[in-house]
């Protein structure tokens, strides 16, 4: 079973391939923890990751393809794997096609978890970050219990630059652009199934497995 995980930020993929990968006994790749693994096992491909992020830009599609394929490889991944941050644009869609099919493998379904603009705004313009050991927290539905202080180590809270709302707006804009046209062609491929997300993680995580197992997975 090959699936794969799309959403605009906030709207919680991570949270929910990481859940439906439990449920479902497959193997979660998140593209963001692939390239933290190769940076800190300081691999060549970990080396040119590392000097992209330190620009604050994306890594091509030249490093994150070659780890991307090589997990897909291993043999934990023979059981099925959920794909997270990845693909982020139609190019890398279309290797990843290529490259499962010469496998003799394909993308099974693409869990597409729609959620509103106003409700990614609230969620990511919400998020507080301990400046210590880095424990999140959001004003609204995971509050601290002392205002703006870590419940774990007591150090401060703080909102990164980019969950500032116009920096929000800015993501969501970015990713209507380069991601939301996956949608259309996962779409035409008939492989989308688009979930609410909007509500609890155990509500919404629900809805997906529901919808995976309509679909005979």
């Amino acid at each position: 079973m090959y699936i794969i995980f799309l959403g605009a930020p906030g709207a919680g993929k991570g949270t929910q391939a990481a859940y439906v990968a439990q449920k479902l006994n497959l193997l979660h790749l998140a593209a963001g923890d692939l390239l933290r693994q190769e940076i800190e096992g300081g691999t060549e491909l970990g080396m040119k990751a590392e000097s992209y992020m330190e620009k604050g830009v994306l890594a091509p599609d030249s490093v994150v393809m070659p780890m991307v394929l090589q997990r897909i490889s291993d043999a934990e991944a023979e059981s099925g794997i959920i794909l997270d941050g990845f693909p982020r644009n139609l190019k890398q869609a279309e290797t990843l096609d290529q490259a499962l099919t010469q496998r003799g493998k394909a993308i099974d379904k693409v869990v597409h978890i729609n959620v509103s603009e106003e409700e990614l705004v609230k969620r990511l313009s919400g998020r507080r970050i301990c400046r210590s050991c880095q424990m999140p927290y959001h004003v609204v539905s995971s509050p601290p219990q002392v205002q703006d202080s870590c419940d774990r180590c007591g150090s401060e809270l703080y909102r990164r630059p980019d969950d500032s709302v116009e920096a929000v707006k800015k993501r969501l804009e970015v990713y209507s652009t380069e991601t939301a046209p996956l949608i259309d062609y996962y779409s035409r491929a008939g492989k989308l199934l688009t979930i609410d997300g909007e509500g609890d993680v155990g509500e919404v995580g629900e809805r997906i497995i529901a919808a995976l197992h309509g679909e005979g997975l």
